[in-house]
């Protein structure tokens, strides 16, 4: 039978679903159900109903499941930011674990047997919480007229007040405390999205966990014109003087933002106070038997408010230290790393590679790769600017022609072709060109980096169709109470295809 709108059902939650979701049966109907976890057995009101399945709200948690912990924020369920922090760690490690696994099955047409032989534990974090360098925060007004910040409740754009997201570092807190404080006292009004008025848009924090320097930059609708020295916010000088007590505050700076859009930064930037960048450390790292980094090197990068830099330092170091052991580096490679972004795993490889090549389709990314290169001595790293899937088989077309003559230009393609490439692509997963070029350049060694692991499992298939065979997978939890997890793969040349 089926169910209507409003019903109110008692089931008991036997799975989770690739966005955190628990799943139930009712008579044989299968009842998805937001902030429920695997195990609980909870009353639900049905939201919104199918033939044979339907949508529903967690009304009362009727018998908690033993995997179910207190959350540690109160606003976890109307955020939607922590979709699975009722759920204990372990047991999101384990969920995410089979995520990646369900999904080399299911869309990868992995046997499972062949994939439980290749999956190797997932990395996970030592602590889970305030782990974000990075925050966001919109500015809004209350009911009462008030400015407050927080975040978005899950598919609004309403403003849930919070100033200590348990997820961001502890400074957060004080730093929107000052700033709503500040506002309030001198009416300093917050934008408003519907009419275009207002001044503060949002609040971008920046910490680097190693060096302990902190950014922040207000986000502002201002039309006037900006010169240097000028005052941007009513009393800008008390609010710069109260920021700058925070320790290890370094930099303070507005984005210009005046166009109606949802892009968060504007593309201008003015430093208020203090230096235009912050710097962070990562460590390039060899990995024991459990995956944990141990010995390495050090890399140093200067972080702007505009910057692209991952936002969990401690997992990334992992990460890369991971993508840098599937690589097997000896010092004599050439190494293509795609969609590079500010050449950060570039620059892990620098250190064990002949020579590295980095692509990115951003300008200003690029612009970074060469800075963060000749501040850390990395001498053996060439970026290009474009699209991976355009860059590469223009590369390709090139090489080939290369190849076929005699002298220094065959000498220069045999430098230039791959013994490696990297990727480690948005998460729509790699251009059906680029993977189509990676096949003609036939690499020993394909490493492949992925923030979804379903647009994964999908481009592993075609270069396992292709000639390559799929050697080792792991997940890396970068985003713990989330449902989103990092995978690296090691895929291999076949040379005697059966």
């Amino acid at each position: 039978m089926g169910y209507q709108k409003n019903d109110i059902l008692t089931v008991t939650i036997e799975d989770m679903g690739t966005e955190g979701e628990g799943i139930g049966k009712v008579d044989g109907f299968t009842l998805f159900v937001k902030d429920a976890v695997i195990g609980d057995t909870a009353e639900v009101k049905i939201m919104k109903s199918k033939a044979h399945y339907a949508y529903a709200r967690l009304e009362k948690v009727l018998q908690p499941s033993p995997f179910r912990v207190v959350p540690k924020c109160a606003y976890h369920r109307q955020c939607g930011g922590c979709q699975i922090q009722a759920l204990s760690y372990e047991k999101q490690l384990a969920f995410k674990q089979a995520k990646i696994r369900n999904n080399l099955v299911r869309i990868g047409g992995f046997a499972e047997s062949f994939v439980d032989s290749i999956m190797e534990p997932i990395v996970g974090m030592e602590e889970p919480f305030h782990y974000r360098n990075k925050a966001q925060y919109p500015v809004g007004t209350d009911k009462d007229g008030n400015p407050v910040t927080g975040f978005y409740a899950g598919r609004t754009h309403s403003i849930i007040p919070n100033t200590d997201c348990a997820l961001g570092v502890e400074e957060n807190r004080e730093i929107l405390e000052i700033i709503l404080d500040h506002m309030k006292e001198y009416k300093v009004p917050a934008y408003d999205e519907e009419t275009g008025k207002g001044l503060v848009r949002h609040v971008l924090i920046r910490k680097g966990f190693t060096s302990g320097e902190i950014m922040v930059c207000l986000v502002i609708n201002y039309r006037g014109k900006a010169n240097r020295g000028i005052e941007f916010l009513p009393k800008q000088k008390e609010l710069l003087n109260r920021l700058q007590q925070i320790p290890g505050m370094s930099s303070i700076s507005v984005s210009i933002h005046t166009e109606k859009t949802n892009v968060i930064m504007g593309k201008e930037i003015h430093t208020l106070w203090g230096a235009d960048t912050i710097s962070d450390v990562i460590h390039v790292r060899d990995m024991d038997r459990q995956g944990y980094p141990c010995t390495g090197e050090e890399l140093v990068f200067h972080i702007s408010p505009l910057s692209f830099y991952q936002v969990n330092p401690v997992q990334t170091e992992k990460l890369y230290s991971l993508a840098l052991s599937y690589a097997g580096l000896t010092g004599q490679e050439a190494v293509w790393d795609l969609y590079c972004g500010i050449g950060t795993i570039s620059l892990f490889l620098g250190g064990k590679a002949g020579q590295v090549y980095g692509v990115e389709i951003v300008p200003q990314a690029i612009d970074d790769a060469w800075e963060n290169a000749k501040r850390n001595g990395i001498t053996n790293a060439t970026f290009y600017v474009g699209k991976a899937e355009e860059v590469l088989p223009e590369f390709y077309e090139r090489l080939s022609a290369e190849t076929d003559k005699k002298g220094p230009a065959a000498g220069q393609a045999d430098m230039l072709h791959p013994d490696v490439i990297v990727v480690d692509p948005p998460r729509k997963g790699c251009d059906q060109a680029c993977l189509d070029t990676m096949l003609k350049m036939q690499p020993e060694k394909i490493v492949y980096v992925s923030c979804d692991s379903a647009t994964l499992a999908r481009d592993l298939k075609i270069l396992c169709e292709g000639g390559y065979e799929l050697k080792k997978v792991r997940g890396v939890d970068q985003f713990g109470h989330t449902v989103h997890v990092e995978t690296v793969c090691l895929l291999s040349k076949l040379h005697h295809k059966m």
